[in-house]
């Protein structure tokens, strides 16, 4: 059972905490954050110099640190925060430090699981922590960190050799490679980037490059055979396994699967794609002329175009896909190739709800915020508002909001909206 499930979905309309009120003075706070439940909000306040706390719905947490940064709710609704104390750094889960202090510690990640991950630096060398237990071995360079869905796995690039001052040669043979839960992979490369894990972490793919000219996708290690001018983020098909990515060749872009193009070479542009859960559905961010940006959808290209294209969505079941595009200083939702009617200021990602049917997103109008949910906006405007959240049945929407100084939590009906 997700734990949305489980939250109060009663339609109606409550007030959670006046953001300024905390149970200690303090000198300042920073900027709110929300849990996905919308039952509590968080600040991090400044007591007196030197001296932070969290205020949590009101209440300061026991044990103040030297800095808190980062503070992030996972799914879970916990409250986690980068605190140093003594010069050191670690991660403070609902008050609760993990048991080691670090040299730095950032990138806070959440698993479906519930797991916690972070970068880790110590003594100059560089790894992961999950839940608080650190890589066995560390290196002296490491960078683009993944965490697996399940929780099960961690991984980075990482300087895999020693590297003088303009030692090219050693350079071009390749120093770079991927280390897993600290493990690294049996190949070096010239240059590794964005890894991504399987939904159940036990496969790896990355973007890696050869020589100074070829790129192309390696999975566990192993690159596929055919090489191309440049490649972007793979991804995998969790229902067949295949590893997809966009490919650069003869001076367009494509869609590869395991090495050989599904799509062909005819897009200016082509990146962060998604695939359906049944795998039988592939959109992208695409560019059908230089500067002109669309969504693919299974590589027919939308009608409307935009100078950016960002934040692309798909439903639950692959069918339908939004995005968010920018024309004339202005941005648009646009939901399976229909631009809704509003012209906004600001436009966040859009969500789907779970059955598909309906589609959301925040957005800024005359400096107010607000949710729209399939082209209707809701008839209040606020003074900040987070990102929406549809009911395990579709027939609700959670909008977490900011008015009159206080977190209010609405459940409204969509119907309604």
């Amino acid at each position: 059972m997700k734990a949305e499930a489980a939250w109060d979905w009663e339609p109606g309309t409550r007030t959670i905490q006046e953001i300024a009120t905390c149970d200690n003075d303090y000198q300042w706070r920073e900027e709110p954050v929300v849990s996905p439940d919308g039952e509590t909000l968080a600040c991090v306040v400044n007591l007196e110099p030197g001296v932070f706390g969290l205020c949590v719905n009101g209440r300061v947490w026991e044990t103040t640190f030297e800095k808190i940064w980062y503070p992030r709710f996972a799914p879970d609704n916990r409250l986690t925060a980068i605190v140093s104390q003594d010069g050191e750094w670690t991660l403070a889960v609902d008050g609760e430090t993990w048991p080691e202090f670090y040299g730095f510690l950032w990138n806070t990640t959440f698993s479906d699981s519930g797991a916690i991950a972070a970068a880790v630096q110590q003594e100059m060398t560089y790894g992961m922590a999950v839940d608080g237990t650190l890589w066995d071995q560390l290196y002296e360079n490491a960078n683009h960190f993944a965490f697996s869905p399940n929780g099960k796995a961690t991984a980075a690039v990482v300087q895999n050799a020693e590297l003088g001052e303009a030692d090219i040669e050693h350079f071009q043979e390749g120093l770079y490679t991927l280390a897993v839960n600290g493990e690294t992979w049996d190949r070096n490369f010239v240059n590794v980037w964005t890894p991504v894990f399987s939904r159940d972490g036990d496969r790896l793919a990355a973007v890696v490059r050869l020589n100074l000219y070829e790129h192309t996708i390696a999975v566990d290690g192993r690159p596929w055979s055919q090489t191309y001018n440049a490649v972007w983020e793979p991804s995998f098909n969790q229902a067949t396994g295949a590893v997809v990515a966009p490919v650069r060749q003869g001076g367009a872009w494509g869609l590869a699967k395991d090495g050989a193009l599904i799509w062909p070479a005819h897009y200016g542009q082509l990146w962060q794609q998604k695939i359906s859960r049944d795998g039988k559905h592939i959109a992208a961010i695409a560019a059908v002329k230089y500067g002109r940006f669309t969504v693919t959808v299974n590589d027919r290209a939308w009608t409307n175009l935009f100078s950016v294209v960002t934040d692309l969505a798909m439903s639950p079941d692959g069918s339908r896909a939004a995005a968010i595009g920018k024309e004339d200083e202005r941005w648009s939702v646009v939901v399976d190739d229909t631009r809704w009617s509003g012209r906004y200021e600001r436009a966040w990602g859009p969500v789907f709800c779970p059955d598909g049917r309906y589609a959301a997103a925040k957005v800024e109008k005359n400096g107010r915020y607000t949710i729209a949910v399939n082209n209707k906006e809701y008839p209040e405007d606020f003074e900040a508002v987070w990102g929406p959240i549809f009911s395990p049945d579709s027939e609700k929407i959670l909008i977490r909001a900011v008015k009159d100084g206080k977190l209010i939590r609405i459940v409204a009906k969509v119907a309604d909206v």
